[in-house]
């Protein structure tokens, strides 16, 4: 059995294909909304290396299996095919994210002010997950200027930077990190 190529050629001259056979150029919305998904799971893989936690850690490594998902349907060209049923976000997806947030928040301390990012190095990683899912956000909603994408696709990828803010949280909490407030007199 002959081993698949890493490289296929096709993409030398700057343009790339979708699911559907259409071809884009590499700087298209669509490969940045996409392309910002995989960034923010490669973020979640270095993420995970630094939880404690075991539930953390399976509840991690569904959303970067779910992140797939999400993948695939910013590259499917709904104009030539349908979407895939594996590429489909459902609203249970988005309802098992506010259930973690839900559960981490309850042992959390209220807030009364921003908190800064850092303390524990999960914690700081956390917040570069974050940042990173609001970019795809971003990138996502520019893209659905001119497709079609699921509303339970967008809410989320909203609801898992949310996600990050609260486990960020909770990673401090657990590790006995004092959480970083904004000094808003900028001294």
């Amino acid at each position: 059995m002959k081993k698949s190529l890493v490289y296929t050629k096709t993409g030398d001259l700057g343009t790339t294909g979708l699911i559907g056979g259409t071809r884009v150029p590499k700087t298209h919305i669509r490969l940045e909304a996409y392309g910002t998904i995989d960034e923010l799971n490669s973020n979640i893989g270095l993420l995970i290396t630094y939880l404690n936690d075991e539930r953390d850690r399976t509840f991690l490594q569904k959303v970067q299996n779910k992140l797939f998902a999400v993948g695939s349907h910013l590259a499917t060209d709904q104009e030539k095919v349908q979407l895939n049923k594996v590429s489909i976000i459902i609203p249970d997806d988005v309802e098992q994210i506010e259930h973690e947030i839900d559960a981490a928040d309850e042992i959390l301390p209220p807030l009364h002010s921003f908190v800064l990012p850092g303390g524990a190095t999960g914690a700081a990683v956390a917040h570069i997950c974050r940042t990173v899912c609001r970019r795809a956000e971003r990138r996502i909603l520019a893209l659905s200027e001119t497709c079609t994408i699921s509303s339970d696709l967008l809410a989320y990828v909203n609801r898992l930077s949310d996600y990050f803010f609260v486990l960020s949280r909770k990673i401090n909490f657990n590790e006995g990190k004092e959480e970083i407030f904004w000094n808003n007199s900028c001294k």
